[in-house]
């Protein structure tokens, strides 16, 4: 009987996942995204835009926030406490035989994974390039006096363009995260469950409780698989 209270703390236990810097510049970033999602809608988007008034308000809210994007992110990386960040911007760049072995469904369950699955890692790459991609054609469509017309016209085909598949990622992302309630955990509480760390992202829970990984390097027995995959 003794037993069961241990296997009862065991199931509770908590490991950190997102530390306050992250979670303040993730939930920053959310903001802005969702009203940059929400003026443009009102801006650009025909059945939308003829509900809202007063479209000079909107149209500078929509610059603003824009402008202010990247700001959370660069405040975060520049911060003593933002060391955390810094090491989670690494592994966002990283890529190994074990994300190539996590897209395929049929060898995804043998995929020991680090902090974050190749999804999480494309869907930053994807939305970091855009950013700036959109920073700089917002720049062209802002202050259009200053460039030629066929520039003007190209950045707003690819302003629009770009701004449809973040909307489309940032869908995805929220579905995404709403479906896995223990994972969202993380970046609300700051922890997430110990069962699922173990199950989700062996790598990253050995890596935090000091231990090695069993399935080895990249190149280790997870490697190999992955090789032979290919």
């Amino acid at each position: 009987m003794r037993d069961a209270p241990r296997r009862a703390d065991a199931a509770d236990e908590r490991v950190p996942r997102f530390d306050r810097t992250e979670r303040v510049v993730h939930w920053c970033n959310a903001c802005l995204f969702l009203v940059l999602i929400a003026t443009g809608a009102a801006l650009y988007a025909g059945p939308v835009s003829t509900l809202v008034g007063r479209r000079h308000l909107v149209r500078t809210i929509h610059v603003y926030c824009g402008l202010a994007l990247p700001l959370p992110v660069l405040a975060g990386l520049v911060l003593r406490s933002g060391r955390q960040l810094r090491d989670d911007v690494r592994r966002l760049s990283r890529w190994d035989r074990r994300d190539r072995v996590w897209w395929r469904r049929s060898t995804r369950s043998q995929a020991r994974l680090g902090k974050f699955n190749p999804g999480q890692k494309l869907n930053a790459t994807f939305i970091a390039a855009s950013v700036v991609v959109m920073l700089a054609t917002g720049s062209i469509m802002h202050w259009f006096e200053r460039f030629p017309d066929d520039w003007r016209t190209g950045a707003t085909f690819v302003h629009d363009w770009f701004a449809l598949g973040i909307g489309l990622a940032a869908l995805g992302h929220i579905l995404l995260a709403l479906s896995d309630g223990d994972g969202l955990q993380g970046m609300v509480r700051g922890s997430v469950p110990r069962a699922w760390a173990k199950a989700n992202r062996p790598r990253w829970y050995a890596e935090v409780r000091g231990e090695s990984d069993p399935a080895g390097a990249a190149g280790g027995p997870v490697g190999d698989l992955a090789a032979g995959a290919e």
